[in-house]
């Protein structure tokens, strides 16, 4: 017979019952965090939704940012120009998110950069080093075969909320 693991043993919903008899459902009620807040964050200084989603949503301390392409958000056009002005309109639309949802670049814990072309990966780079520096967040890049409105490049994100001081 395996060990008990639970509130009776000392143990946590999170640790792994070998008895049959522990009831995981309970252990996790007894142990369940507070409940956290789920809220959308918009900003008209970005481009507005162009599908069933949300700008962004924080839930606790995290801020999960929706791909942005790069739309001008004053015309709702995509921008059109070499890769390096659309990946700095992408990352601007993205700030203006961050900025909505209390957090900034420095907050940003993972990005996700979708491109139509790997040529375009070092231009990309340049780019977004100059907007994260020494301290860039985790990061995948990924070529895809086509993205919304015929765009070149999409980032998405998850930054952390950092209560400011007098915040």
């Amino acid at each position: 017979r395996g060990t008990q693991l639970g509130p009776q043993a000392g143990g946590s919903a999170s640790e792994i019952s070998r008895d049959p008899a522990v009831d995981l459902a309970q252990l996790r009620r007894q142990d369940a965090p507070a409940v956290m807040t789920r809220h959308v964050i918009s900003t008209p200084q970005a481009p507005a939704a162009i599908g069933p989603y949300s700008q962004a949503v924080s839930s606790g301390d995290t801020l999960f940012l929706s791909g942005q392409i790069p739309i001008d958000p004053s015309t709702g056009e995509l921008v059109s120009g070499d890769i390096e002005l659309e990946t700095r309109r992408v990352l601007d639309n993205l700030g203006f998110v961050l900025r909505a949802g209390g957090a900034d670049f420095a907050d940003l814990v993972k990005t996700t950069i979708y491109l139509t072309d790997l040529a375009d990966f070092a231009a990309v780079n340049r780019v977004y080093a100059e907007r994260f520096g020494d301290s860039p967040p985790a990061r995948a890049t990924v070529q895809v075969s086509a993205l919304p409105k015929g765009a070149r490049v999409e980032i998405d994100g998850i930054a952390q909320i950092v209560k400011k001081s007098g915040s």
